[in-house]
């Protein structure tokens, strides 16, 4: 069976990466006007932990990027925030900070996991901003920045975007290895989950972005497939068409279904 996507986005992957160095243990109040480096780091996984994902953002770089978001912004985002969160250990040693005029490092201690078996310590990179320690660096403050509220949700349609063409371009293999069994003919979604072929998770708009169709005429010796973004502008902007042959054809539509004479 296919699986659903992963995080390849190169803005998710760095977010992503920076959850898997910089682990935060259980939340100590600080009596402390300012909080320090490794107080900020703390707290961020704290709410992280806690699924308050804005509270967690705002104590770092990315705090334009979800300022800005309506409520309903939030929750389209929130299955790549709830995979991220699920990273989040409830306990992580931080081992010492470093400061250095407005930037800092917090090293923290990674537990280990099947790929790196030793508990390795990682640095946090923080700066001064107004006064305040956030997690990030300049560069990537400057990134958020230009694209304010618009930062993790064009970085969300172009994972859902991604995704989507990748499983289009599956669909092929995947309704061979159907067709082999059924009399050379192909399925639509509800055969193909039937078969184990494809799982649910990956077709659910709410985890994609994206609805899916498949359309099999009489006979069932071609099929359509086809996707558009469940929200236009938020989690896509490009509508899919496929046939059997494996073209597969794109545009901004607007968010409605395109058809093959599509250019």
């Amino acid at each position: 069976m296919f699986h659903s996507k992963s995080l390849h986005s190169p803005k998710l992957f760095s977010i992503g990466l920076l959850l898997l160095i910089i682990f935060g243990s259980s939340f100590a109040a600080s009596a402390q006007t300012q909080r320090s480096p490794s107080d900020t780091v703390r707290d961020f996984y704290k709410a992280m932990h806690e699924r308050r994902f804005k509270d967690a953002w705002s104590l770092t770089v990315y705090k334009p990027a979800v300022e800005g978001l309506s409520p309903e912004e939030m929750e389209d985002l929130r299955p790549i925030f709830e995979a991220q969160a699920s990273q989040v250990p409830e306990q992580i040693q931080i081992d010492t900070e470093r400061i250095s005029g407005n930037t800092a490092q917090v090293f923290v201690q990674v537990p280990a996991t099947d790929s790196t078996p030793q508990v390795i310590s990682k640095p946090a990179d923080l700066i001064l901003s107004g006064g305040v320690w956030i997690i990030g660096t300049e560069a990537e403050q400057a990134n958020v920045k230009k694209a304010g509220s618009r930062y993790f949700l064009d970085a969300l349609i172009d994972l859902n975007q991604g995704s989507t063409e990748d499983l289009l371009k599956r669909l092929i293999a995947v309704q061979a290895l159907y067709a082999q069994t059924h009399n050379g003919a192909f399925g639509e979604l509800k055969d193909l989950l039937n078969a184990d072929l494809i799982s649910a998770d990956m077709i659910d708009p709410k985890s994609s972005g994206y609805n899916f169709h498949i359309v099999v005429p009489a006979g069932g010796k071609t099929f359509v497939a086809s996707a558009e973004p469940t929200r236009y502008g938020h989690t896509g902007k490009l509508s899919y068409w496929m046939d059997q042959t494996g073209a597969i054809k794109n545009a901004d539509n607007g968010g409605k279904p395109l058809s093959g004479n599509k250019n």
